[in-house]
Parts: C-alpha cells; structure tokens; sequence
C-alpha cells in the first residue's frame, strides 16, 4: 500500500530501552523497570471514586468538545491560583493527555517548513508531532558543564526567519531541572523580541523538591499571548492510564486546537473527567504521599549513584529522573545501558536518547518502582560498575 509522506518521509517513533527490553527472550520476571516514566503509585482512591460514582450515574454520553465546563472552571481556578495565570475557563481545552494536547498544538500552530527549537537533551516524543506537521525541529544542545541550564545565546545563534516556536519542558525531562526565573526571563525576552511562541510542557509541575519553585513562563510579562501551556494529570496524580490532560492558551489558539482535537477525537472520554475535577479540587495535602515517596526514592539514588564507581549524580530539583553522568567508564551511554540489562537486569536509558547533549549520562526513573525495587536496583547497578 503506498503510505503517505508524512509516515515515510518522518522518523519512525522509538521507545528505546522499554522497547529493546520488551523484545529480549526468555524469562524476563527479573527485570527492574527504571527507563519508563509511568508512576509506581496507584491513583488515589479519592479519585477513583469520582471517576465511578460519575459512571454509575449514567456520565455516559457526549459533552462539550473543550472539557466540560466544570472541569474547566476548575482548572482556570488552579491556573490563576497556582501557576499565577490569568486565563478564564475559554482559554482551556481538555485533551487526552498532554501528548494529546501538544499534537494539537503543533497541528494549529505549524506549517510545512516551520523550524522548532527543542532544548537538549531533550524529549524525543515531540520530534515526531512537529515532523509530522510538515516542521522540522532543531536542537540547541544546552552544557552539561552548566547544569544544562538555558542558554539565551545558543537559542538565539539557532533562530532562522523559519523559527516559530521554542519548545521547554519545565521541570525538566531527562534532566531533573527546574528552570529559575531568571532562565525563563531570558527565554521570553528572545520570544518577544523574535516574535517567537512558546510551547511550556509542564507535566512535572506538581514533583518538585527541597527549595525549587516551578514557574509557568506564561505568566511572565508579555508571554501569555504568546505561550501554549501543557499539563496534565499523568505524574503528579499517578493517572498515566486514564490519558487526560489539558492546555491553557490565548483564546485564538484555543480555538484552533479545537479544530484538531474535535476531528480526532471528538472530545475526552465523559466520566474520566469527573475523576480528573476531584483530583484538581481535592486539597494539595490528601496527594502530598505521592511527592513525599517520589523524594525518598530521588534521595536513595542520587546517595547510591555518586557511590558508584565512575558515576556522578546532579541533585535533581524535579521531575523524576536522575542524569547520571558515566562518561568516566569510557563507554557510550547506549552501550552502558545495553550491559546494564543484560548483567544488571536494570532496565535504565541511554542519555543519548534524548540526543547527543545527553551522551555520557543514563536517565534513571526512580517513580517507576517501589522503594524496595529501586534500592534492589541501585545495588545490582553498584555491582555492575564495580566490575566494569
């Protein structure tokens, strides 16, 4: 059958580690998944249950093709009060989680030929929205000896008059970063003064640690007309299954991510968004656990890594990966993750997945297991490089 251009003119989606692991033979009980970033934690019952009692009533049928209106309101409500934006339940939209909502996005906003700019190491699955939307992305590898902090004049040396868009996600993925005010300052300065958008990835807003503070570059000075702000309910609620999400933008926009989103999906399954309402309602303190448990884990590897030999671990401030640093081992970061599966039987990912600024590191996911999983993991890594 002869396909379209935009599947064999695009790169072909890798899933890297969970994928290679997933095609070993043989008995693979043992594995200890740390390479994929699906929550360990169950979704809170709280959560569940308005999900069921919505069921039960009979939230069977079609609603509003943006969200319903409830969950909108409520969302608008969270984003002015936590995220310090001014945005009214029209500048929100619903999706089926945030990679949902940035395929909308990236639809809306690009044409053929449009050039994106993703900061790297970066997150692969975003590559494939902007190929597949006729863009061409283009990475600006940030320095790993500055903590992968922003970079103002390498964004700025890679703006062509074809730039359109800067992509962030904030905290970081892979890196554990959270970007401060004065990295976001920088950014929007470039944004405004380029005439640029801003695509703000904001999953892991809810996970961060010890004194960083999260902040949504939209709500700086000048960006909200031009900011696409992504979130959804995947990590900090523990509901990567339920696929639910949501975007806050300028209205315009709004609108014409609705003209994808109600062509591809009609709109979000009925009943998961009352569960999604009782999560954003629900006080901050019934899902401090989750965050508590994601800090104990982050501390147990980090201590254990920089105990390892030949290995450095940055503290991250959010998100739930640790970056690793293995160049000192002299092997590349894929090989590195290919003999930890095959001898460790630790399922981890090569730093180079996320591009060539990520070489010489391993992402680490510590929310993917239990405690006692990860420091079984941590002790079969602390063997590994040993005998190395």
């Amino acid at each position: 059958m002869k396909l379209a251009k935009r599947i064999t003119g695009t790169s072909k989606k890798s899933f890297g580690m969970y994928e290679k692991a997933a095609r070993m033979g043989g008995d693979t009980s043992d594995l200890i998944h740390l390479e994929l970033g699906s929550p360990h934690a169950d979704t809170p019952d709280l959560i569940k249950q308005a999900t069921v009692d919505a069921l039960m009533r009979g939230d069977v049928h079609y609603s509003d093709l943006r969200g319903l209106p409830a969950l909108r309101r409520a969302l608008a409500a969270k984003l002015q009060q936590q995220n310090a934006l001014d945005v009214t339940e029209d500048e929100v939209i619903v999706t089926n989680g945030l990679t949902h909502g940035s395929f909308a996005a990236f639809f809306a906003l690009l044409d053929e030929g449009d050039e994106v700019i993703l900061l790297a190491p970066y997150y692969p699955q975003h590559v494939g929205k902007i190929e597949l939307a006729g863009a061409r992305p283009v990475l600006v590898d940030l320095d790993r000896n500055n903590n992968f902090s922003i970079d103002a004049k390498a964004i700025e040396a890679a703006i062509t008059p074809k730039t359109k868009v800067i992509v962030i996600v904030n905290p970081a993925n892979p890196t554990g970063r959270v970007y401060t005010r004065e990295e976001l300052e920088q950014l929007a300065d470039l944004a405004i003064r380029h005439d640029l958008v801003v695509m703000s990835d904001e999953v892991y807003e809810e996970i961060v640690y010890d004194s960083a503070r999260h902040i949504s570059i939209a709500s700086l000075p000048g960006m909200k007309a031009r900011t696409i702000s992504m979130f959804a309910f995947t990590k900090s609620y523990a509901m990567d299954g339920w696929r639910i999400g949501y975007v806050a933008a300028p209205a315009d926009a709004i609108g014409a991510m609705l003209k994808i989103t109600a062509n591809d999906v009609t709109h979000v399954n009925t009943f998961i968004q009352a569960g999604a309402l009782a999560a954003v309602t629900a006080p901050r303190t019934a899902l401090a656990h989750l965050l508590d448990d994601d800090r104990e884990k982050r501390d147990l590897v980090v201590e254990s890594l920089n105990d390892m030999r030949n290995v450095t671990c940055a503290q991250p401030e959010g998100a739930i990966y640790a970056f690793p640093d293995i160049a000192r081992t002299g092997l590349s970061a894929q090989a590195c993750a290919d003999r930890i599966l095959e001898e460790a039987r630790v399922v981890v990912e090569a730093g180079s997945f996320y591009g060539a600024a990520g070489e010489g590191h391993l992402r680490v996911c510590f929310g993917s297991e239990s405690k006692e999983r990860v420091a079984e993991a941590m002790t079969r890594l602390h063997q590994f490089f040993e005998t190395l």
